[in-house]
């Protein structure tokens, strides 16, 4: 067995930069009851069966295939090559050029930031050398372009399509140049690059930009300028505490750093955004109309006022304030990635209003309007979210969706140590997430409908948007497998790992085993160098108890009781919150072990969800589980029982290794074999007639 000085050193083998830095960037919070510190990525390390392999994939595979096709380089199409190099974009800036000719969509170059950010995880994970040089010339490129602007501007779109209409103003039109989208994505990447590597580069290219606009944007005299597609809130205020957090950082940039303006700024977007001049209509006067009275500069007319800007209307969370929506609206990746910024800046200030708002949209999210994957949107149009309870099978349901919501329910986990949470962290990223990229890793899904036929991954997008998202999260994933309150840790996820966190005001290590989420069976190894008295929180999914949305908007029938024992001994235990409390002096090499049942169940939706009536879904674990057409002849006559038992199986030699779920329905009359697979498994194999998600039950 492991002790814990080798554990100890095994988690610290290549920390830099760790030492009290936390992941969140807050260790003190102004709220009442329990905050969770995350651990950064260099105090944790997977060894497991189900996430390392395909962690494996993402870095050397997904990364490469990703940066490739942002080269411009198809190897299905020798022809293309070089045609769509994106990264030339800054080439072109650098050298001056403003010609109005520019490679791929406006917010190219927030793809590209987004793709070092997660391939900067994956490398604090698993390093790199060789990748670290390819992004080191990347952003070389990068630096060049910005040292082409006096002001440290960089948005390759702006220079090079409307030089003169920077942050959208004097006929230009910010909802499409995503001026500020970019330079958030910009910051994150290099927070986030900086952490895994110590290099500065690109931290100061960053920073030097973040200082323009924290002299340009905020109240009068600067100019009213909100993000147009919300993402920057969280990425500055990862800048905030990256120097917060490492005062001498600043030292060894070569630029001004601004600490408390780049928070300051933060709050202005937050606070004024739905603050505005009230036009254009964008309902009754369309898309089209609204572009070009704002194009117009209408809004710039004496009766507005001098600190005016038009709204973005309930698309971008722009029509009224923020803090006064009680209903989670418009496209769905901006309002979750917007409701994830006031998360990360509640973390930091403590705000009551700011946490009220979060629950009621993440309420009316998970309660209302989430679908059984995890994934949000159900809207083609505007790709937004529905009214409450319009789930329909078909629903549109974009991978980078999935991503912001996994994402604001981590964040809401950190601000109210509440398990359930976590459970549908849990859910979107075993489903509505990990179905966005193929086993191979380099075919993905941008719309992913639970029920669909001739539903193809395809090898790149006119809109590749959903690739860089899917690297941000399942790259930040080890991160959130554990967590520390103030006098215990968390365990989130049942993940194979070490990590080295701190309890009772001590070093300590946890190692975890398991073959989650084929089998239950869970063993959490405590290493101390002396006997310590803490808890350990373990969470307990809701699926275990009938539970599968906290709202009661999907239920099964509960699984077995969890019991709990520790060196084999059985210990008693209250839950908190969705978490297992043992609270009780640890010594080194004390292992919890407790088995969740991983078994198959019959899914319902709430009786509101008026298309989903007459249909059940299948899980296992956390698993949502689909019938696809080539292990299903008739798949659209299928009809099952939730009373006709089930099979749960593992297939090593299936879609990398799955279990499946074999059972008996009804087809015109006549009882046929089904097989169903994870849901995140399909399209990996020619299907034609699709796949069911959700399928009709046998009538009575």
């Amino acid at each position: 067995m492991m002790n814990y000085k080798q554990l100890f050193i095994l988690a610290a083998a290549s920390a830099f930069g760790c030492s009290g830095t936390y992941a969140d960037g807050r260790q003190d919070a102004f709220l009442p009851g329990e905050q969770i510190r995350t651990l950064p990525l260099l105090q944790v390390k997977v060894e497991d069966g189900f996430w390392s392999p395909k962690m494996q994939t993402w870095s050397q595979v997904a990364s490469r295939d990703v940066f490739n096709k942002f080269e411009g380089r198809f190897v299905d199409k020798p022809e293309e090559i070089g045609r769509n190099d994106s990264f030339a974009n800054f080439d072109r800036v650098a050298a001056g050029v403003r010609d109005g000719h520019h490679a791929g969509l406006p917010w190219f170059d927030g793809l590209i930031y987004e793709t070092i950010r997660g391939v900067s995880d994956l490398m604090a994970l698993n390093p790199d050398p060789e990748m670290v040089v390819r992004i080191d010339g990347y952003i070389d490129r990068i630096e060049a372009a910005q040292k082409s602007d006096p002001d440290g501007f960089i948005n390759t779109f702006t220079e090079l399509r409307e030089n003169n209409h920077r942050w959208g103003f004097d006929g230009g039109f910010l909802r499409e140049q995503h001026d500020v989208y970019n330079a958030g994505m910009l910051f994150e990447a290099a927070v986030h690059y900086y952490q895994a590597t110590g290099k500065t580069k690109l931290l100061e290219v960053a920073t030097r930009f973040a200082n323009y606009m924290t002299e340009y944007m905020g109240p009068a005299p600067k100019k009213n300028v909100v993000p147009a597609h919300s993402g920057p809130e969280e990425a500055l205020m990862k800048v905030y505490w990256l120097y917060k957090n490492n005062p001498g950082l600043a030292g060894q940039v070569k630029v001004p750093v601004k600490t408390e303006a780049y928070r300051d700024l933060v709050t202005y977007w937050i606070d004024y955004r739905g603050r505005h001049c009230g036009y254009p209509l964008w309902k009754e006067w369309g898309n089209d109309e609204s572009t070009k009275w704002i194009r117009a500069n209408k809004y710039t007319t004496p009766e507005f006022g001098d600190h005016s800007r038009p709204t973005w209307g309930d698309y971008a969370q722009d029509r009224i304030p923020v803090l006064e929506q009680k209903t989670i609206e418009g496209h769905a990746v901006r309002a979750t990635l917007l409701a994830t910024g006031i998360a990360a800046a509640t973390l930091d200030n403590g705000s009551k209003p700011y946490l009220s708002t979060l629950h009621s949209l993440w309420d009316n999210m998970v309660g209302k309007r989430v679908f059984i994957s995890g994934g949000v949107g159900a809207v083609h149009f505007d790709e937004k979210f529905g009214d409450d309870y319009f789930l329909p099978n078909d629903a549109y349901l974009e991978t980078c969706a999935a991503v912001g919501a996994g994402f604001f329910s981590q964040r809401m986990n950190q601000l109210t140590a509440d398990a359930k949470y976590m459970d549908e962290f849990e859910r979107v990223i075993y489903n509505g997430v990990l179905t966005g990229i193929s086993l191979e890793g380099n075919k993905y899904t941008y719309q992913n409908p639970l029920n669909a036929h001739n539903h193809e991954r395809w090898n790149w997008h006119p809109c590749p948007c959903c690739p860089p998202m899917f690297l941000k999260i399942m790259s930040a994933v080890p991160g959130f497998i554990y967590g520390e309150g103030k006098d215990g840790v968390y365990v989130n996820l049942f993940i194979g790992s070490s990590a080295r966190l701190s309890a009772a005001g001590t070093e300590i290590a946890l190692k975890q085993e398991t073959k989650y989420p084929w089998n239950g069976d869970v063993a959490i190894t405590v290493y101390a160098s002396k006997a310590l008295t803490f808890p350990v929180r373990i969470r307990v999914p809701g699926w275990v108890s009938g539970q599968e949305n906290p709202f009661g908007l999907y239920i099964s029938r509960p699984g077995k009781a969890l019991t709990f024992a520790v060196n084999g001994k059985a210990v008693e235990c209250k839950v908190v919150n969705g978490y297992a409390e043992i609270n009780r002096e640890w010594n080194n090499g004390d292992t919890i072990t407790f088995v969740l049942p991983v078994e198959p169940r019959v899914v319902k939706a709430n009786d509101k969800v008026e298309q989903l009536r007459g249909q059940v879904s299948l899980a296992a674990g956390p698993l949502v589980y689909s019938l696809e057409s080539c292990d299903n002849a008739s798949l659209d006559k299928l009809n099952l029982s939730a009373d006709v038992p089930m099979r749960l199986s593992f297939k090593a030699d299936l879609l990398d290794g799955v279990n499946v779920i074999e059972g008996v329905g009804m087809v015109d009359g006549k009882e046929v074999k089904y097989t169903a697979v994870p849901y995140y498994a399909i399209g990996n194999r020619p299907s034609p007639e699709g796949y069911r998600t959700w399928i009709q039950t046998a009538a009575k």
